[in-house]
Parts: structure tokens; C-alpha cells; sequence
């Protein structure tokens, strides 16, 4: 027990002399290595924080037009109208092949006049039938009376004769009882016919009013005012595609499946920008926000916007090259004017606030050590690593506290070699912005 004790307190000396070195390694200075590291100096003044960015503009209320959802197959478009096309609500915007449809509704309505036939026939049947069945039962029924006679006369004749009429009767009234239950199987015979006859014409019927249906619904209306926007062909790759991949739009012609998106219509007057944001920029970024707008279709004009909408999540596609996740930032957009069209390039700007009288340095001249950042500061022909508070930062700049204003900084870390350092530099100093 008494070495269990002296074991784990010698553990913890050894714990407590590792973090004392570690806390004086990163207070030593440290000597420029093979040369002179570049400076920059902590200055005093306001840091606009503002968010530059760029985006796409997109329709803020659209519809989706697709292939109708039918059976038989593949579907080939015969008309389509232009991306850019203006169109009414209910106009015919985009059409397909309907000779299959076509070949299917006569098809159905042959089926319908042979079944209308068959049960002209089936009736037709169930009527002789039911007519020879009246004379059988009438022929039945006499010879059972007669027979009935011919033993009222027994008294009157041989033993051997009465006998013999005894039988005639029982014979006449088994014939009777045998042909009314033929009877009763010919009527329930003739229903079932006539009815499987009429089934088969029920079923041609709704199959000619499917055809129909599915007829009209080869030509594709307009569900609203707008402008019309072709979909990018998926079907074109095979039904394989990936990210940053180019696609055709659909052109008349192209074959499709039932139920993909060929088009849409769009508001033109309700547009919006979306763009992504990276997410060390995201505390700068706010609802309500005003944001210039630049259109690279129409150069020299700035259009205010207002952000709309932040997402909750950041998200990283996984061809994307950058260090961590972005946000999708939602502006709306300030005018209809016409020239603004969905899918246009936007460079865009959100004004930020401004902080005040803060302490700032290049981005470029923070570093993480030992899970804290810090600068490394000038002291003589040395650099001393020194904590610091990041509380505000743009794309080039950061506000920190915790660091004197005019202390020189190192924008690399001094403590990794010559080749090392020259590569080690985080994201270039941006301009101010």
C-alpha cells in the first residue's frame, strides 16, 4: 500500500514539472531563425466587419413542371418553350409524344365494342335459353300430370300395369324436380356470363377515360404567371452525376422518365440572392442586415439587399476545398427590374458592424499553441509567444485584447524551420477591407 502511495505521488510531481516546463517554454523567447521574419504592428481604430461573398440569384417563389407520372415507359418531348420565355397561367408551355396513349385509347375502345358486343350475345343466349327452358318445364309438368292420370286408372287394370304407371309417375316427377334445378343453374349460367360481359366493358371504359386522361396530360400548363426555366438533363449522364459536373438542359427531343423535373416557372418579382458565408465570419452576420449587391450581367450598378435568412447548420461539401463548413446566407432581393434573371453571378457584400477603437491585427499574424491563440511579439532580436482574446474579425483582420497597441507581431512562427515557416502561413493578408 505504502509503494502504491509513493508511485502515484511521484506521478504527479512528474505531471506538475511537464506543465511548468511547457508554461516556461511558451514564455521564452525565442531567436529569428536563418534570417528576418516579416512584421506587422498592433494598431488602434475601427474594424468594419464587414462579409464579402459571392452568390447566385434564385427565384424566391417558382413552380416545377415534370414528366407526367404514367406507366409504359420513357416519355419524348415534343415542345418546349425557351428558357426566358414569358407565359400565362394555363398556357401550354411543354408538350410529349402521345402516340402510345393514343395506340392505348383505341386499343381500349376496340376492347369496349367487343364487350359491348359479348354482352349483346350473352343476353341474347341467356334469352333463347330461358325460352326453351319454359317448354321443357311445360313438357315436364304435362307428363307428370298425364302419368298422374294413367295411376288414378290402377284400379281398374292388372297388378303388372299398375305397377308399370306407379313407375311412369315417379320417373315424370324425378324429370320435373331434375329440370327445374337445370333451370335454376342456366339462369345463375347466363347472369355470370352477362356480368363477366359487362366487366370487360367496365374495364375497357375506364381504360379508354385513362388514355384520355393521360393524353392531356401530355401537354403541360403553366400553373402561373412567370418565366419560364428549363431543368438540367440528369438523364443525360445515365442517371449518374456528381458536383460541379456539367448537364445540358432538356431540348425537345430528349426522352425522360415519368415524373422528372423538366422545367419550372418563376416569379420574376420576387427574386433573392443565396450565397455561403465561412463560418469564422458567421458571428458578423445578422437578420436584417443591409448588403450591396453586384451583378457581373450588369457591371457598374449596386443593387440593397437585406439578409433574409442564415442557416442553422454549416455545411461542407466534400470536393470542396476549404478548412471547414459554410453557411447559407439568404438576401432578398431589393427590385423586379427585368433584367435580373434567375442563375445570374453576384458578388456581394453585407455591412457588418464596426468596432470602435479596438486593437487589431493582420489574421495572418495569430497562431494556436497549446489550444490558446497567441501572437509572437517582437522583444530585441527575439519573438515571446503572448495569449491573446480574439473578439472580432473580418477577413483580414482580427481585434484581440490582451496585446499593447504598436507591438510588433510576427506574421510567421518563428519556431518552425526556414522551410517550414515559408509554407506554414495561414490564408494570405487580405486587403483592407
Amino acid at each position: 500500500m505504502q509503494n502504491r502511495r509513493n508511485i502515484a505521488l511521484l506521478l504527479v510531481v512528474i505531471a506538475l514539472i511537464v506543465s511548468i516546463g511547457v508554461v516556461r517554454a511558451s514564455r521564452t523567447p525565442v531567436t529569428a531563425i536563418d534570417g528576418a521574419i516579416p512584421l506587422a504592428v498592433a494598431n488602434t481604430g475601427t474594424l468594419n466587419l464587414k462579409t464579402y461573398t459571392s452568390g447566385e440569384v434564385r427565384a424566391n417563389q417558382s413552380m416545377m413542371l415534370s414528366a407526367p407520372s404514367i406507366g409504359g415507359g420513357v416519355l419524348q418531348i415534343t415542345r418546349l418553350l425557351h428558357t426566358g420565355s414569358a407565359v400565362k397561367k394555363g398556357q401550354v408551355v411543354l408538350e410529349f409524344d402521345p402516340s402510345e396513349q393514343r395506340y392505348k385509347l383505341e386499343q381500349s375502345r376496340s376492347e369496349l365494342l367487343q364487350a359491348e358486343q359479348e354482352i349483346v350475345k350473352a343476353r341474347a343466349d341467356a334469352a333463347v335459353q330461358a325460352a326453351q327452358d319454359r317448354v321443357a318445364l311445360l313438357r315436364a309438368r304435362f307428363d307428370v300430370r298425364r302419368a298422374e292420370l294413367e295411376v288414378g286408372k290402377n284400379e281398374l287394370v292388372s297388378n303388372i300395369d299398375a305397377r308399370k304407371n306407379d313407375l311412369a309417375l315417379e320417373q315424370a316427377r324425378r324429370s320435373l324436380a331434375q329440370l327445374e334445378q337445370d333451370i335454376q343453374s342456366h339462369s345463375v349460367s347466363g347472369e355470370a356470363t352477362i356480368a363477366v360481359a359487362l366487366e370487360k366493358h367496365n374495364k375497357a371504359q375506364l381504360a379508354m377515360t385513362q388514355a384520355r386522361e393521360n393524353i392531356d396530360k401530355m401537354s403541360v400548363r403553366a400553373p402561373m404567371d412567370g418565366v419560364f426555366a428549363i431543368e438540367k438533363n440528369t438523364d443525360s449522364a445515365g442517371g449518374m452525376f456528381w458536383g460541379g459536373m456539367s448537364l445540358p438542359d432538356y431540348r425537345e427531343g430528349d426522352q425522360t422518365q415519368p415524373g422528372n423535373n423538366i422545367a419550372r416557372v418563376i416569379d420574376p418579382s420576387n427574386m433573392q440572392v443565396v450565397a455561403k458565408i465561412d463560418e469564422r465570419q458567421r458571428g458578423n452576420v445578422v437578420v436584417g442586415q443591409p448588403a450591396d449587391i453586384r451583378l457581373d450581367a450588369m457591371p457598374g450598378q449596386v443593387f440593397r439587399g437585406t439578409v433574409k435568412s442564415i442557416a442553422g447548420m454549416a455545411v461542407k461539401q466534400f470536393w470542396e476545398d476549404i478548412a471547414g463548413g459554410r453557411f447559407e446566407v439568404t438576401i432578398q432581393f431589393p427590385t423586379s427590374d427585368s433584367r435580373v434573371c434567375p442563375g445570374l453571378t453576384a458578388q456581394i457584400v453585407i455591412l457588418g458592424d464596426e468596432k470602435k477603437n479596438v486593437v487589431y491585427v493582420p489574421r495572418q499574424a495569430l497562431f494556436v499553441r497549446d489550444g490558446r491563440w497567441v501572437v509572437w511579439v517582437k522583444k530585441g532580436g527575439a519573438f515571446e509567444a503572448q495569449e491573446v482574446k480574439i473578439s472580432a474579425e473580418n477577413e483580414s483582420r482580427a481585434a484581440i485584447a490582451g496585446l499593447a497597441p504598436g507591438t510588433e507581431v510576427a506574421l510567421l512562427d518563428p519556431t518552425l524551420p526556414k522551410k517550414s515557416s515559408e509554407s506554414a502561413t495561414t490564408s494570405p493578408v487580405a486587403g483592407d477591407r
